[in-house]
């Protein structure tokens, strides 16, 4: 491929590749940054953190996503990816950048807090002016309620009155551990613009996939906005349902697991988003769902519908606990439970508001002592799950255990032995919250107590 130095686009015979500053090396903006250098642009990463920073230019990587690795290493060897803490070396020559910073949830009152993003926006428009760049789109790829990018748009004027400058939304639709095929084989590329200018950059900076079919849908801001927060209030609603649905089963004879496939072949439904389990969990659909009802309470429309998904999620977990203290006799206190996951979902290192940031406390708070095994959870879970002991072996974990949990269905929980666990415990008993196995499976080799979601398919002896 041919390639002509520019600078600020180089051209080759597929198109143009641009320079693109990244702010914020979260999980959006890392994943986002080095999949842009992957499909040609220049990518410079900004983060304030000097030990992310440190740990991306030695060639390691700050969270945990299947292949993120190589994909990084391949395109910084190319030359196309960068990481540093001087935004002004960032931002110089840059035609577009993203905005990719944590909105977390604003204690108090469930808004997403912006404060981090408004201040991304200042430093960005004194970087501008200082760098001298003619022309530059400012993308916010975080999840932002409706109007924030107006109000962006005004940060940056006054901060930047003479700058020119258009302001773009671009949400993310990233599944943690399958980000990466989801960045490059979308099921849509959403674009919010105000003007054919920041358009025709958006387009530019996604040819890659435009040349592939992929739809990239363009529309204004406010559309962009709300169709992040409208699809995972929805997601968030799928599996909600199908856990008030699985409560049901479990009292009238009925299988959760025929019930949703019977759902899920109806084209109109899918079969997506509806497995029964612990309630929903993650950097998305929690912070989202509340950010959501916020915002219709904001502008009096109230977004009932997603309030009950809210509230009903937070009674999943509690169902689950009462699950575990049946389980377990009635109580937790002097009794050894191995816990399989704590991770929100497999092949993520992801905790945030995981169910097992409820459903373990309780348990360590009734008494128990807690046995944690998961291959990713240890570094987040340390600090968050306190009073555990971390195992990395499910048979260890279950050496002379009263009770055995499974709350996160990592690849590795799904071919068990279980014959050898039942034999290693005290107690053999199982809850398996993902309804991996089946009371056959756990009957026949030797558990005394097995209980599932939404499923009848249960037993205790004795």
């Amino acid at each position: 491929m041919r390639r002509i130095a520019h600078p600020r686009r180089t051209f080759s015979a597929e198109g143009f590749f641009m320079k693109i500053a990244m702010i914020g090396t979260g999980y959006v903006g890392l994943v986002s940054g080095v999949c842009f250098s992957d499909f040609g642009h220049n990518v410079v990463c900004v983060d304030q953190d000097p030990r992310k920073i440190e740990m991306l230019n030695a060639g390691e990587v700050p969270i945990y996503e299947p292949g993120l690795d190589a994909l990084m290493a391949k395109n910084v060897e190319a030359g196309r990816l960068s990481f540093t803490t001087d935004l002004n070396e960032g931002i110089k020559d840059a035609e577009a950048v993203f905005i990719a910073v944590g909105t977390p949830t604003r204690r108090g009152d469930g808004h997403a807090d912006l404060t981090f993003v408004y201040a991304a926006a200042q430093d960005i428009a004194t970087a501008l002016v200082a760098a001298g760049n003619p022309y530059t789109v400012i993308v916010t790829k975080s999840t932002v309620p409706v109007g924030t990018n107006r109000q962006v748009k005004q940060v940056v004027r006054k901060a930047a009155p003479d700058l020119q400058f258009d302001v773009a939304s671009n949400p993310e639709f990233l599944r943690e551990g399958a980000a990466i095929e989801d960045f490059m084989k979308p099921d849509r590329v959403v674009v919010g613009v105000q003007n054919d200018r920041a358009a025709e950059v958006m387009q530019e900076i996604y040819r890659p996939l435009f040349l592939r079919d992929f739809p990239i849908i363009t529309t204004d801001l406010e559309s962009a906005e709300m169709i992040k927060y409208a699809a995972n209030a929805f997601l968030a609603t799928k599996i909600t349902f199908i856990n008030e649905i699985a409560a049901l089963c479990e009292k009238t004879g009925a299988d959760i697991k025929n019930v949703s496939k019977g759902m899920g072949l109806d084209n109109r439904i899918g079969n997506k988003f509806l497995h029964a389990g612990p309630g929903y969990g993650g950097s998305c659909f929690p912070k989202d769902t509340s950010a959501l009802a916020r915002i219709g309470q904001e502008h009096a429309v109230p977004m009932q519908i997603t309030e009950a998904v809210i509230r009903v999620n937070d009674g999943v977990k509690a169902r689950m606990i009462e699950k575990l203290r049946d389980l377990c006799e009635g109580s937790f206190n002097g009794k050894t439970i191995a816990v399989l996951g704590v991770t929100f979902k497999p092949n993520t290192d992801d905790m945030r508001d995981a169910p097992s940031l409820t459903i373990v406390p309780a348990l360590v708070g009734g008494g128990a002592k807690v046995r944690v095994v998961d291959p990713q959870g240890a570094r987040e879970g340390e600090h968050l799950l306190p009073g555990v002991q971390w195992h990395d072996d499910p048979y260890k974990a279950a050496q002379k255990a009263d009770a055995l949990i499974i709350l996160t269905e990592w690849n590795e929980f799904r071919a068990l032995d279980l014959k050898k666990l039942a034999r290693k415990m005290a107690s053999p008993r199982m809850a398996d919250l993902r309804n991996i196995y089946s009371a056959k499976d756990a009957k026949r080799s030797g558990f005394e107590a097995y209980v599932s979601v939404g499923r009848e398919d249960m037993f205790s002896v004795g």
